[in-house]
C-alpha cells in the first residue's frame, strides 16, 4: 500500500499536540524513571561492585539504563493511546478515511519517536551529574541510537495495542513482557556473573544491544568503564534489525486486521 507523508506528519502532529494536553503522561513518562534514578542511585551505590564497571557508582551505571526506560515508558503510553482513539470511536473515523493503514502505523510510530527522544534528551542534560562527561560526538550518536530504540519500541508497542480492546490487558502485558525485557537489558544490573540461563535471556533480548551501544558512545573517549558489554558494531547492528523488525511486525499486524474484516 502507498504511504501518505501527509497523513503520517498530521498523525504524528497529533500525537505531539495530545502529548502537550495530557500532563501526566508527561510525569509518568519523565518523573518516575528519575525517581528510580535517584533512589536506585543513592540506595545501591555504597554496595555496587561488578567487573569491569568497579570504578562506577550505581548512581551513575544506572543512568544510561535510565534514558532506555524513558523510552519504554513514552514508547508505552503514546501507543496505549490507539486503545483509547479505538474506543473513542477516532481510530474507526482514520480507517475509513482514504488513509493507507501503512500511514497510520508511520504516523504513530514518527510521533511516538519524536516524543520518546525529546523526553530522553532532557534527562541526558543530567549527565554530568551523574559523573559522565558528555562531548559532541557523545551527544550526537546517543540522540541517533535513542532514535533507532524509539522506533524499535513504538513498533512493538503498536503491534500490541492494535488488536487489544482494554487499557489493563496492555497493562498486563507491559509489567510481564516489556518491563522484563528493561530488567533483562543489562539497566539495573549487569550480566556478568550471572547464571548461564539467565544470561541466555540477556543475550537474545534486543534492549540488550540498544542499551549496550549507548553506553559505549557515552564513554567513547572511557572504554573502560564500559563493563562486559556487547561491542558497538553488534549492538547497532541489532538493534538497527529490532527497529526494522517492528516496522514490519506493527505494519503487517495493521494490514493483517484491514484483510481480516468482512466486506460490507
Amino acid at each position: 500500500m502507498p504511504i501518505s507523508l501527509l497523513a503520517v506528519w498530521s498523525l504524528a502532529v497529533r500525537e505531539l499536540k495530545r502529548f502537550v494536553r495530557q500532563r501526566n503522561r508527561v510525569f509518568g513518562a519523565l518523573a518516575q524513571p528519575l525517581i528510580f534514578w535517584a533512589l536506585f542511585g543513592f540506595g545501591l551505590t555504597p554496595s555496587f561492585r561488578a567487573g569491569g564497571t568497579a570504578s562506577v557508582d550505581y548512581f551513575e551505571y544506572f543512568f544510561p539504563g535510565t534514558i532506555v526506560l524513558i523510552l519504554l515508558f513514552t514508547a508505552i503510553f503514546a501507543t496505549i493511546s490507539i486503545i483509547d482513539d479505538r474506543n473513542a470511536g477516532f481510530l474507526q473515523s482514520v480507517l475509513v478515511a482514504p488513509v493507507s493503514r501503512t500511514s497510520i502505523v508511520g504516523g504513530k510510530i514518527v510521533g511516538t519517536t519524536i516524543l520518546s527522544v525529546a523526553q530522553a534528551a532532557l534527562v541526558l542534560a543530567f549527565a554530568p551529574f551523574a559523573g559522565i562527561s558528555l562531548g559532541p560526538i557523545e551527544v550526537v550518536g546517543t540522540l541517533l541510537l535513542m532514535s533507532v530504540i524509539a522506533v524499535g519500541l513504538s513498533g512493538l508497542g503498536f503491534a500490541i495495542a492494535w488488536r487489544m480492546d482494554s487499557t489493563q490487558g496492555f497493562h498486563a502485558i507491559m509489567m510481564s513482557c516489556l518491563m522484563p525485557m528493561w530488567f533483562l537489558s543489562g539497566a539495573f544490573f549487569p550480566a556478568s556473573g550471572l547464571p548461564l540461563w539467565l544470561r541466555t535471556l540477556v543475550t537474545i533480548n534486543p534492549l540488550t544491544y540498544g542499551l549496550a551501544a549507548v553506553r559505549r558512545v557515552m564513554y567513547w573517549h572511557a572504554p573502560a568503564l564500559v563493563g562486559d558489554v556487547p561491542p558497538l558494531g553488534v549492538s547497532i547492528i541489532m538493534s538497527v534489525v529490532f527497529a526494522v523488525a517492528m516496522i514490519a511486525l506493527s505494519t503487517r499486524v495493521a494490514l493483517a486486521d484491514e484483510r481480516a474484516r468482512p466486506a460490507k
